[in-house]
């Protein structure tokens, strides 16, 4: 999928108007993301918020009096895809790239945006190490994913939740990061007084998760932390309960799960993650709400922080970045940025020259029928 045009100029002909000429004065972002595929719903309705939120923008005129170019191609999570559309993308001049899609695609694009010496965002796709301090110059991350930092708050909750010793299995999906994340937690969990039993690494197209299920039910876990995308959580959780498990299980927040935890119901199962759920509005939610709304949007309101958050930190460092934006100019913007989230997390997304994560990760605990409070972890 790709669109070349502004997206003032796709939402009219979205809705059968005749598109008006490009502005003269415009910027170009552009997004390979896994808008199709298994994947897509971890990753799609991030994509359409950043298009209403800078949809928004340009009806307001812009920024700086520059119209956003948003050119986006589809890699359906396949990493020669997301290699051909950096390549892609980058033919149309963008001061800013961004991926929104599984780590399995980072390699290539990381070294397109590297070659062409344009600033690369990691956008609803989980922040890579090279973000943490001290960070890779180029390279920046919104997304509410932490690697570490997640597997130790998820397992100091289970700590503090669990009313017995803990016999802890973990799930990871077989791909870069979500590999290396779950391994990272099996190794820290006898220092939280767990005992590690299973550690199932599961490929990104299985059909059949009763395997994987199976090996952890019977290695005797009563507690499982999984980090990976959504279909790889909450699948294997399903075929756990298919087979009689009766443990807890914690899982990472995806842009689904607050209304999966509706859906599901399982009093054993919790949420843990950086986004505020919609289950009491916030002004900014009730926004985002009513920009859905108007643009049509075929995505529940609830999934699309992470989009919102995007375009809030987009909108943020071009307009830091001043009226003739280069990718030089965008770089350094956002190598000293500082954007309120108006409470989508527990503090404002802040970077600095050695830190393009964020100065301090907020967490919070969900459960079907309730939530736990926000804690925090200072980012060293």
């Amino acid at each position: 999928m790709r669109s070349s045009i502004t997206i003032a100029a796709a939402a009219a002909l979205a809705a059968g108007l005749s598109a008006p000429a490009l502005a003269q004065n415009s910027v170009t972002v552009g997004i390979t993301a896994a808008l199709t595929g298994p994947p897509a719903g971890d990753f799609a309705p991030a994509v359409a918020a950043m298009r209403i939120y800078l949809d928004r923008v340009n009806a307001k005129g812009g920024i700086n009096g520059n119209k956003v170019n948003l050119v986006i191609e589809d890699d359906s999570a396949q990493p020669s895809k997301a290699a051909a559309n950096a390549k892609k993308l980058l033919t149309d001049n963008p001061v800013l790239l961004i991926n929104a899609s599984l780590s399995s695609t980072y390699a290539p694009v990381v070294a397109a945006a590297r070659n062409a010496g344009v600033p690369l965002l990691f956008a609803s796709s989980v922040c890579p190490k090279d973000v943490y301090p001290p960070a890779q110059a180029s390279e920046f991350c919104t997304t509410a994913f932490g690697a570490t930092y997640d597997s130790r708050a998820g397992l100091s909750f289970i700590k503090q939740t669990a009313k017995e010793p803990v016999k802890i299995g973990f799930v990871a999906m077989a791909i870069p990061v979500s590999r290396g994340e779950v391994d990272f937690a099996a190794k820290q969990a006898p220092s939280f007084g767990m005992t590690a039993v299973a550690n199932e690494d599961i490929p990104p197209p299985t059909a059949d998760y009763t395997p994987y299920a199976t090996k952890i039910k019977e290695a005797g876990a009563n507690w499982v932390w999984a980090w990976a995308p959504w279909v790889t959580e909450v699948r294997t959780f399903e075929a756990l309960r298919r087979l009689g498990w009766s443990g807890d299980y914690l899982g990472y927040e995806h842009l689904v799960s607050e209304n999966e935890l509706r859906r599901i119901k399982d009093p054993k199962l919790y949420i843990i993650g950086a986004d505020a759920m919609f289950e009491n509005p916030l002004p900014v939610q009730e926004e985002i709400a009513a920009a859905a709304k108007a643009a049509g949007s075929k995505y529940p309101a609830n999934e699309m922080s992470e989009g919102w958050i995007g375009g809030m930190v987009i909108e943020a460092a071009l307009k830091a970045a001043g009226p003739n934006p280069t990718p030089a100019k965008v770089q350094a913007a956002m190598a000293n940025l500082k954007v309120d989230l108006k409470g989508l997390r527990g503090g404002p997304l802040e970077w600095t020259k050695d830190n393009h994560f964020r100065l301090k990760q907020s967490y919070r605990v969900y459960h079907w029928d309730g939530s736990k409070v926000w804690f925090s972890y200072d980012v060293k």
